[in-house]
């Protein structure tokens, strides 16, 4: 069956399509969008909204109740996984407020996400379809000619003026829009979990995002949810993929990683992993940005168009920042969608590559062992506040114009 639409059609709710779907209603335009998911429940953990996506969502007037639930860190402590010694750090909080313009904030996932989803539902020029699940798309004159399959796997052809694949890492839309090269798994695994904050040693439970580097893991904790609970990711290396997404974690291996951290200076950071009950498995995977990623009607976003490791926190923030070059490039070439994806891809394709490449380099430098490590060690001891701050100026003090 095949039926036209004059909506933007969205594939995927979400974090980066829920956010271009909002920031096109906002401008008057209507959008459709189409999720696989019956249930729309975010997994993983914390997010990191530095302020370059921050101020992306402030700017739809979304800050009063992302607010409400994320956490703004005072600070980013770097500490090492051999014996708890603090390596370096910078300011956070109101230094990186009035540095950049906008806060450095965590959050819960869900809560990112249903933000998001109560924002959508509340706009009447947006739709939003649960079992519908995106498989391909062709190239039309004055359109694109999508396909998707729904309840029973009948599948279905709709014509919309611009289709936006937000299909994620696994995106089907990826091959079908230009780049058929899948992302390669890349040698790490994450582990999440959440705890109360009533579990969290006392001197681990300051208001900041803490970082601890060693050479067969390294450990990120910080605050989420107002502070009541405390968002705890282990990246260790992995020489095989797992097949699926958020899965449960064999507790052996999680007690092989816990008799590593041996010494008492590391004994809190131990009581604080052991706190952890169900931890979720995701193996990393990452790919240069499609050499294309757009057709005349149709375009990727975030993850889809550009995956990349977390070893920078930008996951999610790229594809925030995607929305909003998006939405401006399309009021900029209003009435010709191929300029305004060509200009769109122009102005992406640069930045998520070098956050991609920083992030490999980074997954590189936070493992490293030996006179490496002790030469990282030392150079970090030597960036002060915010010298070692505005290293990162390039990253957190983008803007959308």
């Amino acid at each position: 069956m095949s039926h036209s639409s004059e909506s933007v059609v969205v594939a995927g709710a979400g974090i980066g399509g829920l956010t271009i779907a909002l920031m096109l209603a906002r401008r008057g335009i209507s959008v459709t969008v189409l999720e696989k998911r019956t249930a729309l429940v975010e997994a993983g953990a914390g997010i990191q909204l530095s302020p370059n996506a921050s101020r992306c969502l402030i700017d739809i007037g979304l800050g009063p109740a992302l607010a409400r639930r994320a956490v703004e860190p005072e600070q980013l402590v770097v500490r090492s996984l051999k014996n708890g010694k603090t390596l370096g750090g910078m300011p956070l909080g109101r230094t990186a407020r009035d540095r950049y313009g906008a806060p450095y904030w965590v959050i819960l996932r869900a809560d990112l996400h249903g933000v998001l989803l109560d924002a959508v539902r509340s706009e009447p020029n947006v739709q939003l379809l649960v079992g519908r699940d995106v498989v391909g798309v062709r190239d039309g004159v004055d359109h694109a000619e999508i396909t998707y399959r729904s309840a029973g796997d009948t599948e279905q052809i709709l014509h919309a003026p611009l289709l936006v694949g937000a299909d994620g890492v696994r995106s089907k839309l990826r091959s079908a829009i230009g780049n058929a090269e899948p992302p390669r798994f890349r040698n790490f695994e994450a582990w999440r979990c959440v705890v109360p904050a009533q579990s969290v040693p006392p001197s681990l439970a300051e208001k900041q995002s803490t970082l601890w580097l060693g050479s067969q893991a390294h450990i990120v904790s910080y605050p989420v949810s107002g502070g009541e609970n405390w968002n705890i990711v282990v990246i260790v290396p992995a020489r095989l993929p797992v097949e699926g997404w958020g899965l449960p974690m064999e507790r052996d291996r999680f007690e092989a990683l816990l008799a590593t951290l041996r010494g008492d200076d590391l004994a809190d950071l131990r009581t604080l992993l052991r706190a952890a009950e169900s931890w979720r498995l995701w193996s990393l995977h990452d790919a240069l940005p499609a050499t294309r990623w757009s057709l005349r009607h149709a375009t990727l976003l975030g993850d889809a168009a550009h995956p990349v490791l977390p070893f920078m926190a930008q996951g999610g923030a790229l594809a925030i920042e995607d929305a909003a070059v998006l939405v401006r490039a399309l009021a900029a070439h209003q009435g010709d969608t191929p300029a305004a994806l060509a200009a769109y891809e122009a102005a992406r394709h640069p930045r998520a590559r070098q956050v991609m490449e920083q992030s490999r380099s980074n997954s590189r430098s936070f493992h490293f062992s030996g006179i490496p490590a002790f030469v990282r060690n030392a150079v970090l001891g030597r960036w002060k506040g915010e010298q070692f701050l505005a290293r990162y100026d390039w990253l957190y003090g983008w803007k959308p114009d």
